[in-house]
């Protein structure tokens, strides 16, 4: 375990566009205080963000950048490294339009599978985590790229804060579902026929695929051209590894975002300090 303070103070000295980030007071009430605390969540995907970046990306590697408000201090940390020379002759894939954007800006070198189909590791955040390190992925509404990518990389480090963690899968967080357009409401009641996923509610994502809080009119529109469907669960699911299958054995279903056995490691900020699950880690404590 790294001790937060130690870890605040590792990341305060990390200047960003040559200033330091500033200390937050957190001991004022009401307003202020919910303002500090929102922001101590930032600091806190940052903190895993960089630590996995340092711990696991090297010179010469093939690099999977994830998608997400924590996944992006992972890709702002390899552009840092990258500018002041730390790391050289790495090429990157990134799993959304939105990371590979900020990667372009980054100044960051970039392929697709088209062109290296394997890769060293992939650092991504995910929406929930289970003690079997099992994820749900795709609130942001990336998880066939992020699937198609990380799936390839021979290390697949998950940085969460400590919010994200579960006991199960399911009734903390809608599970996504990328369908194809056509006879989507159809799709959308075979899937919720599927005896693992018995008693979930399919729901349409409207407005922007990046979210899963309707946010418009319009079905939201995938990066691929699909539709998002969110799953929502009142009692956890049973067989996490039956639902995935049956999913995925759906026709009309493009992939989903279970994640399943995929995971090396998961990186966790909490407010004790940072702790790593999985290989060259400890045993799953939630």
């Amino acid at each position: 375990t790294l001790p937060l303070a130690m870890a605040l103070r590792t990341s305060h000295s990390l200047k960003l566009n040559n200033t330091t980030a500033p200390r937050r007071n957190t001991h004022k009430i009401g307003r202020t205080n919910v303002r500090a605390m929102a922001a101590s969540q930032d600091e806190l995907k940052k903190l895993v963000g960089y630590k996995a970046v340092d711990d696991h990306v090297k010179s010469g590697m093939t690099v999977g950048l994830g998608t997400g408000s924590t996944a992006a201090f992972a890709v702002e940390r390899v552009g840092q490294l990258l500018k002041d020379g730390t790391l050289k002759d790495i090429m990157c894939i990134p799993t959304s339009v939105r990371t590979k954007e900020q990667a372009e800006e980054l100044g960051i070198p970039l392929c697709t599978l088209n062109e290296r189909s394997e890769l060293d590791v992939a650092i991504d955040g995910a929406d929930e985590v289970d003690p079997s390190l099992f994820l749900v992925k795709g609130g942001g509404g990336a998880l066939l790229r992020e699937k198609m990518v990380e799936i390839m990389a021979k290390k697949f480090i998950v940085i969460v804060d400590e919010s994200k963690l579960c006991k199960a899968l399911g009734p903390g967080f809608p599970l996504p579902v990328e369908i194809t357009p056509f006879c989507h409401e159809h799709t959308m009641r075979v899937v919720g026929s599927l005896p693992a996923l018995k008693g979930c509610k399919p729901v349409l994502r409207m407005g922007s695929s990046a979210t899963n809080k309707p946010d418009g009119d319009e079905i939201a529109i995938s990066d691929n051209g699909n539709y998002l469907v969110d799953l929502h669960f009142d009692t956890p699911i049973a067989d996490t590894a039956a639902a995935a299958e049956q999913l995925k054995n759906t026709v009309g279903v493009v992939d989903h975002g279970l994640f399943v056995g995929m995971t090396y490691q998961v990186v966790v900020a909490g407010t004790d300090g940072i702790r790593v699950a999985g290989t060259d880690g400890e045993a799953a404590w939630w």
